[in-house]
């Protein structure tokens, strides 16, 4: 473990102080105004039945209140009429959309009724009717496609986040969990009673990378491992000599990059799952470690100790030491430097003023913009697919003897929405898992 976590990176730098860090600013923005009347019940409905439908009310209005630069989400009012939609009345109130619940018994089934309303147009723009469950996922569902119906592109709503924690065990063994994107459901993915580090998660959601350093090995060797999100289980990918780390999907899913120690130094390598074919990316005397891919595959970022401390650095992965350069000159030193799905920024944490705080550059390297100050130690940070949202983690010290590392998620310019793992364990290494 400690090869993998300490030795890798030990040296330290000034920083630089002729640095210009932009903090990250907020636009004017106009809102879109949306209600989500209080649930219309049908006679014959029962208390269950009007707890599962305010159940879906709740996660509709949460979920729409994490998009907060789009809509401005009311507060439910009861519908003044469960008939028609009297477009004057919401248009007299400025709201410009209204979705309207009606929960009601179809023979001996629950149904519920959704209609989204464009107030603007006067027109009803989605309507479907829905098995009622307590499943939290109806929610979810309501909220993704009402979402999609207004703005036109897919939002986070169905979307899972994988990470590690240390909850389920007193050894400090960390294993692989997911959970909702709101933090809801959460749900332990391995026991292997030994310490998962470093998740990645593949573009179509259905595999997850992650090294994994097992107690039951005698050389306490960091091997590769992939998870399979249909059948539950793992297999290992590269069990070479020494490290086995820091891996990701190529956007076909079929290539990894990854870091191999086999030869000695900590270098990044492409391998092919299927032949398990080696091509070498990188060859320098200091490690390479933790990659990070563009969208089109045409440039990758990853964290090297070549300017004797570890900082981020851009290359074309097309052959051996393809057009290196360093782009990362903030802090003492650097991590986990992640692209944002559309390749334009990349997001990573630099070690600066005595603690880890978040950072992102454009894609080329320019325009380095701060996300958080004064939040704990902030480290991790990985975008959701629609490039809205970060998720990462966050170690606040409580007092000399207790701290707290916990997941949060910020909007894209460093607006912190709030906790995901609170009272879980140790939690670090989120990684956004896009629902397909």
């Amino acid at each position: 473990m400690k090869i993998l976590l300490i030795t890798l990176f030990t040296w330290l730098t000034v920083a630089n102080d002729s640095l210009t860090i932009v903090s990250v600013g907020e636009a004017e923005i106009v809102r879109e105004k949306i209600l989500v009347e209080k649930v219309i019940k049908a006679d014959g409905v029962t208390p269950n039945d009007l707890t599962s439908a305010q159940q879906a009310l709740d996660i509709i209005q949460n979920d729409f209140r994490y998009y907060k630069k789009i809509f401005d989400v009311l507060n439910s009012k009861v519908a003044p009429s469960d008939s028609d939609v009297k477009y004057s009345y919401y248009s007299n109130s400025s709201i410009d959309y209204l979705i309207r619940l009606n929960v009601f018994k179809e023979g001996e089934s629950s149904k519920l009724k959704v209609r989204l309303f464009d107030i603007k147009k006067e027109l009803s723009s989605y309507e479907n009717t829905y098995a009622l469950t307590d499943d939290r996922n109806l929610g979810h569902e309501i909220a993704h496609e009402t979402y999609l119906k207004i703005v036109g592109k897919p939002p986070i709503f169905k979307d899972k986040i994988v990470f590690v924690s240390d909850i389920d065990s007193k050894r400090g063994n960390k294993e692989l969990y997911i959970m909702d994107f709101d933090g809801a459901s959460k749900k332990r993915l391995t026991w292997h009673q030994g310490v998962v580090l470093s998740p990645a998660v593949s573009h179509d959601g259905t595999k997850i990378l992650y090294s994994l350093i097992s107690d039951s090995s005698k050389k306490h060797n960091v091997s590769l491992r992939i998870y399979d999100m249909q059948t539950g289980k793992s297999k290992t990918v590269s069990s070479r000599k020494g490290i086995n780390s820091g891996a990701i999907f190529t956007q076909n899913n079929d290539e990894i990059i990854l870091t191999l120690s086999h030869q000695g130094n900590a270098e990044l390598y492409r391998m092919n799952l299927k032949t398990k074919k080696l091509t070498r990316l990188t060859r320098h005397g200091a490690p390479d470690v933790d990659p990070s891919i563009n969208q089109d595959g045409s440039r990758l970022t990853f964290l090297s100790g070549r300017s004797g401390s570890a900082h981020i650095y851009l290359m074309t992965p097309t052959s051996l030491e393809n057009e290196v350069k360093r782009i990362g000159f903030v802090g003492t030193f650097n991590g986990t430097p992640r692209f944002s799905p559309d390749g334009k920024e990349i997001a990573f944490s630099a070690w600066l003023d005595n603690r880890f705080d978040l950072f992102r550059l454009n894609g080329d390297g320019s325009g380095l913009g701060r996300l958080t100050k004064d939040f704990g130690s902030n480290e991790g940070p990985d975008y959701s697919k629609d490039g809205q949202f970060i998720v990462f983690t966050s170690l606040r010290v409580l007092s000399q003897k207790k701290a707290d590392q916990s997941l949060y998620i910020m909007d894209r310019d460093g607006e912190i929405l709030g906790p995901l793992t609170k009272n879980y364990g140790k939690c670090k290494s989120p990684r956004w898992l896009k629902f397909l």
